[in-house]
């Protein structure tokens, strides 16, 4: 079996590479991944496991607070990766294990996970029920994207070009009712800026904001890694909604993504969120996998 032990900043290129293999459509890369290893945010009691075989990390998995919802005691383990070739061997379980006993330790009540639909009966038998679908997708940017032309009144700015306390404040209000199993409503900025504005993998330059009449009103956040990209977050404020403020700055994004050298886009939707869902569909995207979110009571 694997050797489970806490994970090391030197671990992030052996992390990144078995993602790869593990779930594909996951964007992370090496420096980004180093950073959340070295400098986790003190308020999540944020920390990781990796499993190494060969001197090869072969498994992963993380734990830590959710601080960004006003549901007390939730705690939430990253999706748990373990490599094909050394499933069956016991390294989930000891990784399982190692996060459910962090999270005791900081005091959750409830977990939040989530797993790839043939991984469903493993949660299952530690405890977890499936709760709710997320659908990832694929856009090939090859060409670019046209960039959009905005109507009247409506400005497409890069993030780069702007305060990052008035782009906090549109992600932190466009989320509030975003589909989820605890609500996304506690979304302070330092978190926020550590965590979105100071990752090394967000590209400020591609990332979008539509400026109505003076006031921010839309996002689209862009994550990449090398040549491949991930929407972080796109979302309109309430007051808004309806004009097509989300498309418009997504297709931006990936427009300037494109022209950055991004070849190929990922994103992820809650399987209720229509909107998005809708969005996504007309920009192009193609469905490339399904996760659960899985939940269980931690005693």
């Amino acid at each position: 079996m694997p050797v489970i032990r806490p994970a090391r900043p030197d671990d992030a290129p052996g992390v990144v590479a078995l993602r790869t293999v593990v779930h594909p459509y996951l964007v992370r890369g090496v420096e980004s991944t180093r950073r959340m290893i070295a400098q986790p945010p003190p308020e999540e009691d944020w920390t990781a496991w990796v499993a190494e075989a060969d001197g090869q990390v072969v498994g992963w998995a993380s734990a830590y607070r959710n601080t960004q919802t006003s549901e007390p005691g939730v705690g939430e383990i990253s999706t748990l990766h373990v490599h094909p070739a050394y499933q069956g061997q016991g390294a989930g379980t000891a990784l399982l294990e190692a996060a459910l006993g962090h999270l005791r330790l900081i005091g959750a009540r409830r977990v939040l996970t989530w797993s790839q639909p043939e991984s469903l009966p493993f949660a299952r038998r530690h405890g977890f029920t499936p709760s709710r679908e997320l659908r990832y997708s694929a856009l090939d940017l090859q060409p670019a994207p046209p960039m959009p032309e905005p109507p009247p009144g409506v400005r497409l700015l890069p993030a780069v070009e702007l305060d990052p306390r008035r782009i906090h404040q549109v992600d932190a209000e466009s989320s509030l009712d975003e589909p989820g199993d605890v609500p996304t409503d506690a979304m302070g900025y330092d978190i926020w800026h550590h965590e979105v504005w100071d990752n090394p993998g967000l590209d400020r330059a591609a990332s979008t904001v539509a400026e109505v009449d003076g006031t921010l009103a839309a996002v689209s956040l862009v994550k990449r890694d090398g040549d491949r990209m991930w929407s972080a977050f796109t979302g309109t404020v309430p007051g808004h909604r309806g004009r097509g403020l989300a498309r418009l700055v997504k297709r931006a994004a990936l427009h300037r993504a494109a022209l950055g050298g991004v070849r190929v886009a990922y994103t992820s939707n809650d399987g209720a969120n229509a909107p998005m869902l809708a969005v996504n569909a007309r920009l192009g995207y193609r469905p490339v996998a399904t996760q659960w979110s899985c939940l269980r009571e931690l005693t």
